[in-house]
């Protein structure tokens, strides 16, 4: 009974011993370091890094991927720092036993005997190196090995480990030292990421490179005499030079924060962005800045059509340039006359017009607004892919106004691209917008020829890779029918090419460019859009804060830059037929209904002009009137039917000097009206 009853006392002891020791877990548990703790580094479509971000204090610490890491590297770790990993609970004790015997032969601290396990207790709590510090380590080391696994121990202490500096984690010093990730390493480098965190500080390469290279010797001895290394290959390595420093991954800069802030929770996202189209777009933009000002930008996108996925993207051409650390892809700024081609797509649409329409390209006024010709000349009339390649103003400004600048506004905001107008616009109704008069971002007028070149339908861009079949129309709009908007990519491919450029009809294997320039008023901001085979190519330059550069045009500033991009393209990543279909039918003859621009407006005065003062020299003084208009129009001054001479003209004898209204009423009955002043010999101008 006694021996019972003892037993009893024993196993109530132990189950209460044991029950307080879960306690005093629960009550003190390992400070685990959080999920967002580690570095973020965005990935290209491919899986490279593309660019990483640091953590607190400017420290780089990568997340650590056993998957990811060179097999040979974690034999080597283990062997050298603790070959029974998988079989201990934290604490190897005969290790320690081992250790300190060892350091009492030979009077000093030959090594410490930790595990893996206890180097990563002390790494996420720090303290001195005293016995009762090693005695925590050990219940830490326990405490872990109950929550984690080991592949999550060894994930987390490759994630911490010091490597010097501030670098921590064998990611981060692959990448500092070598490069690239840890996942085919050379005997060297494994024996180099393996003696660092042993003495961080007194073993930096690229400040102690001597006593680094001596460190990598003695791992690079006891890796071949455990048979991990041979020989020959330790002795040749332990002779090389200790690595330099190099800076860490920080392409797509603009980009790849976009993405990143996109998408918080996530350590590594992988992107749409293409690292080869990234570098080629990165470098065409910085080849241009050697010929312009110190203070010009440069902005382009590089958009798959298909699937809306941004291929490459920067928000400036040189961080080192005013504005240089701002995304300019992302900043509103005057589209020019980069929305002139949808304004026609519309009125295909419509049936107001077809590319063979004759309009005419004549100074007009719309209410309060008059707009006038890029180079201050009119060409009469023309055909409206003549109008659109030379990008004319008045008859786009006139299309827009049969089309509806409120509706073709709207239309813009549905598609994705709603358009910034300034607070004081409200006389022209919208149709300033036709020439630049409202704001848009690179990245909008990207959404906006994406959908010119798949059929008219706008689509959101895409920022993170997906499966090839998830390209579902989620959120897209109808802009344009695909019938309009083939016809308008059409009349593009036949724009005058720039300077110095064969045009792709005479040149054998050139890629096939159906392109549109803008340049904003003032001279603030000058585009290129352009499609070319399965991709959607726009860039931007000008100032960041919106000076003028006079003179600079979208024609000879960016649209170089577009073709060597889309050179580039053709070269890096071909997608569909990059060259010129040379078998495509002639354009349909235009229909007879639609050989004539008919906006349904009213005769267009010319002479006199509104608020105009004619002067009369002598009584009997006769002024022919003339206007804009498809057909006859009848004249009247102040009600009174004007007569015409002899040849048909309309002439107005105004009886005397004074206001007169003078008015045109065409076939339809569309009157217009202007106020004009008549002076008279004697009178003062007062």
């Amino acid at each position: 009974m006694f021996g019972l009853g003892r037993a009893y006392w024993i196993i109530l002891a132990a189950l209460g011993g044991l029950v307080g020791l879960l306690a005093l877990d629960r009550a003190l548990p390992p400070p685990l370091p959080s999920a967002d703790a580690v570095s973020a580094a965005v990935r290209d479509r491919h899986g490279e890094v593309l660019r990483a971000f640091p953590v607190e204090e400017g420290r780089w610490r990568l997340a650590a991927d056993l998957d990811r890491i060179d097999p040979d590297f974690l034999d080597a770790l283990l062997a050298y720092e603790d070959e029974r990993f998988h079989q201990h609970w934290g604490v190897d004790f005969p290790a320690l036993v081992r250790a300190s015997r060892d350091s009492l032969a030979a009077g000093r601290i030959v090594s410490g005997g930790s595990t893996i396990t206890m180097q990563l207790a002390r790494l996420i709590e720090p303290r001195e190196r005293t016995l009762g510090a090693k005695l925590i380590q050990m219940a830490r080391a326990l405490q872990l090995e109950i929550r984690l696994s080991k592949t999550e121990i060894l994930e987390l202490y490759l994630t911490l480990a010091p490597y010097g500096g501030n670098l921590e984690g064998v990611r981060a010093a692959s990448w500092a030292y070598f490069g690239r990730e840890p996942d085919d390493l050379t005997i060297d480098q494994i024996a180099m990421l393996i003696a660092l965190p042993q003495s961080p500080e007194a073993r930096r390469p690229d400040r102690q490179p001597e006593r680094a290279v001596r460190a990598r010797g003695r791992v690079l001895e006891r890796l071949a005499s455990v048979g991990l290394a041979s020989p020959q290959a330790a002795a040749d390595a332990a002779g090389d030079p200790a690595p330099m420093r190099r800076p860490f991954p920080a392409d797509a800069w603009h980009a790849a924060d976009a993405i990143r802030r996109a998408a918080p929770d996530m350590r590594e996202p992988v992107s749409t962005l293409d690292r080869s189209l990234q570098l080629m777009l990165e470098d065409s933009l910085a080849d241009e800045l050697a010929d312009t000002d110190e203070t010009v930008q440069f902005a382009a996108m590089i958009i798959e059509t298909e699937t809306r996925a941004v291929r490459a993207m920067a928000g400036s051409a040189s961080r080192a340039r005013p504005g240089g650390w701002i995304d300019l892809t992302d900043r509103p700024r005057s589209p020019g006359s980069t929305l002139k081609p949808f304004i026609y797509g519309m009125a295909f649409d419509d049936g107001l017009a077809a590319p063979g329409t004759r309009i005419a390209d004549l100074p007009r006024r719309f209410a309060g607004y008059q707009p006038d010709n890029f180079d201050r000349s009119f060409r009469g009339d023309v055909t409206v892919a003549e109008a659109l390649q030379h990008s004319l103003n008045i008859p786009a400004v006139t299309t827009l106004d049969g089309v509806g600048a409120r509706r073709f506004n709207a239309a813009l905001g549905f598609a994705g691209a709603n358009p910034l107008r300034p607070r004081q616009a409200g006389q022209d109704d919208g149709l300033a917008v036709a020439l630049g008069g409202a704001g848009l971002t690179l990245r909008q007028i990207g959404v906006l020829y994406a959908a010119l070149a798949d059929g008219g339908e706008a689509r959101p861009l895409a920022w993170q890779e997906t499966a090839r079949d998830d390209f579902a129309p989620v959120g897209s709009f109808r802009l344009l029918s695909a019938e309009s908007a083939d016809e308008i990519v059409r009349v593009l491919r036949r724009a005058p090419h720039p300077g110095g450029r064969m045009p792709a009809l005479l040149a054998r294997g050139a890629p096939d460019i159906a392109f549109k320039t803008g340049t904003s008023y003032g001279f603030r901001d000058a585009w290129a859009a352009g499609i070319v085979g399965g991709y959607t190519l726009v860039v931007w330059t000008g100032r960041a804060d919106g000076a003028p550069r006079e003179g600079v045009t979208g024609r000879a500033a960016a649209l170089p830059v577009l073709f060597r991009l889309a050179d580039g393209v053709s070269q890096l990543a071909p997608r569909g037929d990059m060259g010129v279909d040379r078998q495509a039918e002639p354009p349909e003859e235009t229909p007879q209904t639609l050989a004539d621009f008919r906006a349904d407006a009213a005769p267009h005065i010319l002479f006199p002009p509104d608020g105009a003062e004619v002067w009369s020299d002598r009584a009997g003084r006769g002024f022919i009137l003339a206007a804009q208009a498809p057909g006859p129009v009848r004249w009247f001054a102040d009600g009174e039917t004007v007569s015409e001479n002899a040849l048909g003209e309309p002439v107005w004898i105004p009886p005397g000097p004074g206001f007169y209204a003078v008015s045109a009423v065409d076939e339809a009955g569309r009157t217009s009206e202007v106020r004009v002043r008549v002076r008279g010999a004697g009178q003062g101008a007062n």
